[in-house]
């Protein structure tokens, strides 16, 4: 099946809302506003430039594995850098490609150098699930004669 739609047809339908940290938040504030949000990764904005994200992938695997203090290690020293984008024409069975391939869960969207929100795996396969409803319900009503066209 064709999943139609673009991760900037996705970002139109969340809410505007993308919480971020600065590089010298430290691990532990950032982590609250992760619980606070029910958010898996914030990204980390150097003023308005996008320098990395910190998921909880991170926390797990260089803090708490490392025996490193959430209090007093700042972001910039666990988040990716490494950072793997898409941009707002970029379909969903594409970043579904990408973000299988290359082990992420979340995709910031840019358009430039600007940041314009964040898509996560759930927000994919929820894009996903609903495009397979309207085509099931379509199937459904053209099979029992209710369909218009």
């Amino acid at each position: 099946m064709d999943v139609p739609g673009t991760v900037g047809e996705i970002l139109d339908h969340k809410r505007p809302e993308v919480w971020s940290v600065a590089p010298d938040t430290t691990v532990y504030q950032a982590i609250q506003l992760m619980a606070d949000k029910n958010v898996g990764a914030l990204p980390v904005l150097d003023g308005s430039r996008l320098a990395g994200i910190m998921s909880e992938r991170d926390y797990t695997r260089k803090v708490i594995l490392r025996g490193r203090s959430s209090r007093e290690t700042p972001v910039r020293d666990i988040m990716t850098r490494d950072l793997v984008t898409a941009l707002p024409g970029d379909t969903i069975v594409e970043c579904m490609r990408v973000m299988t391939e290359q082990k992420v869960r979340n995709l910031p969207v840019m358009d430039g150098s600007t940041m314009l929100g964040i898509v996560s795996i759930g927000d994919l396969v929820n894009w996903i699930i609903s495009a397979q409803t309207v085509a099931i319900d379509q199937l459904e009503r053209y099979i029992t004669g209710a369909y218009p066209g």
